[in-house]
């Protein structure tokens, strides 16, 4: 069982409890805030509880899962999580939402972001580490230039959130940048 702990928050593997938790977060809370902001311009339909769990099953290294869970004063308050863009070139693209409004702008995002970086470059022989946004997320921007992420692409105008159009931005760190951050620690 994989637990990651931090000083504000712990990254651990789903429980059956943690899972019921995110789903509301995702598919049945009312506000649905964090959607504003993670990927506004995906249409995304309501899956059964029963497929969400069925995700949570999903690897990314044999025995690593794709996801963790995102715990904060005991609760599931969010999520970290990466897929393939290229195996062959040991490429991974991350991400991470907080659901739970109440720990946004208080440093929970990047100190799990953090982590979640930090394990998968210390779990594995990764090349990079990606990540994808809009340009209306500046607090994702934000986050991941802290944690040393560069911009390294930008498609003007390619999303549409609320009929404005935003730009698409890629960010990304390679291994040889994280190592060099985090020399010393």
């Amino acid at each position: 069982m994989i637990e990651v702990i931090g000083d504000k928050v712990v990254l651990k593997e789903a429980a059956q409890e943690d899972m019921e938790e995110l789903y509301f977060w995702k598919f049945e809370e009312r506000g649905q805030e964090a959607k504003k902001w993670n990927g506004p311009y995906i249409p995304e339909e309501k899956i059964s509880k029963a497929d969400y769990h069925q995700q949570w099953g999903q690897l990314i290294f044999p025995g690593f899962p794709a996801a963790l869970v995102i715990k904060c004063d005991g609760k599931a308050i969010g999520y970290v999580g990466a897929y393939w863009i290229d195996k062959n070139t040991n490429w991974l693209e991350t991400g991470i939402v907080i659901y739970d409004p109440y720990y946004w702008n208080g440093g929970y995002g990047t100190e799990a972001y953090k982590l979640w970086i930090d394990t998968l470059f210390t779990s594995s022989e990764l090349h990079r580490l990606g990540m994808s946004t809009w340009s209306g997320n500046t607090r994702m921007v934000k986050v991941a230039e802290k944690l040393g992420m560069k911009e390294e692409a930008r498609v003007r105008d390619a999303r549409v959130v609320n009929g404005e159009y935003f730009d698409a931005i890629k960010m990304g760190i390679l291994r040889k940048e994280w190592e060099e951050l985090n020399r010393g620690e």
